[in-house]
C-alpha cells in the first residue's frame, strides 16, 4: 500500500467515523442519558466490533453476497427493521434526568454493540467502500492494516460523540427537555436509514 493510498484510507477512515450514522447517534444519546463512564463498554463495542467487522468482511464474507446477492437484501431489510426498533426504544425512553439514569435503565452492553455492527448499514458501507476502493489485493496483511487504522481513528471519533453527549447533561435535566432530546435522537437515528432505503 503506498502512502497516497494510506493517506486517502486515513481520510476516509476520519470522514466515515466523524460523520452522524447510527453508532453515533447512539453514542450521543447515551452519553447524554448516561454519561461516557458508563457508556464506554458501547464505545469499546463499536470499535472492536466494527475492526472485527472488516477483517472478516475482508477475509472472504464480501464473496458472499456476490455469490448470494439475496443474503444482502434480507441483511438490508433486517438492518431496517433492527434500527427503527432502537429508535423507538430510544424515542420511548422514559423521561428520567440524567441524575436518575443512574438507576435503572442500562447503556448498551460491550456485546451488543459488538453485534450491532453486523446491522448497521453505515458500518457494512465503510467496510465494502475501504476495501474495496483502498485495498487492491485482499492479502491477510492488507485487511488487517485497513482494520487497525480504522480502529485507531475510529474510537476517538465515536468518543467525541459520546462526550458532546456527556456535556448535553448539563442542559437535560427535566423530563420534558430529556424527552425532547430521546425524540430528536430517535428521529436523527431514522434519518440515517434514508442513504440504504434510497437504493
Amino acid at each position: 500500500m503506498t502512502p497516497q493510498i494510506l493517506y486517502a484510507l486515513a481520510g476516509f477512515c476520519f470522514v466515515s467515523s466523524i460523520t452522524p450514522g447510527p453508532n453515533n447517534m447512539m453514542l450521543l444519546a447515551s452519553g447524554a442519558n448516561f454519561g461516557l463512564r458508563r457508556s464506554l463498554p458501547h464505545m469499546l463495542g463499536v470499535a472492536l466490533g466494527f475492526t472485527l467487522m472488516i477483517v472478516l468482511v475482508g477475509l472472504g464474507l464480501m464473496q458472499v453476497f456476490v455469490a448470494f446477492p439475496l443474503a444482502h437484501d434480507l441483511l438490508k431489510a433486517a438492518s431496517v427493521v433492527y434500527l427503527l426498533w432502537l429508535a423507538w426504544k430510544i424515542g420511548s425512553a422514559a423521561p428520567a434526568p440524567p441524575e436518575a439514569a443512574e438507576t435503572g435503565r442500562r447503556p448498551m452492553s460491550f456485546l451488543q454493540a459488538v453485534a450491532f455492527q453486523w446491522v448497521n448499514p453505515k458500518a457494512w458501507a465503510m467496510a465494502l467502500t475501504a476495501l474495496s476502493a483502498y485495498v487492491p489485493a485482499e492479502t491477510l496483511l492488507l485487511v488487517a492494516m485497513v482494520a487497525g487504522l480504522f480502529g485507531a481513528i475510529n474510537l476517538p471519533c465515536i468518543a467525541s460523540w459520546t462526550i458532546l453527549g456527556q456535556q448535553m447533561r448539563r442542559f437535560l435535566t427535566s423530563p420534558a427537555r430529556l424527552r425532547a432530546f430521546n425524540i430528536t435522537m430517535a428521529l436523527g437515528l431514522v434519518a440515517t436509514l434514508a442513504p440504504i432505503l434510497s437504493h
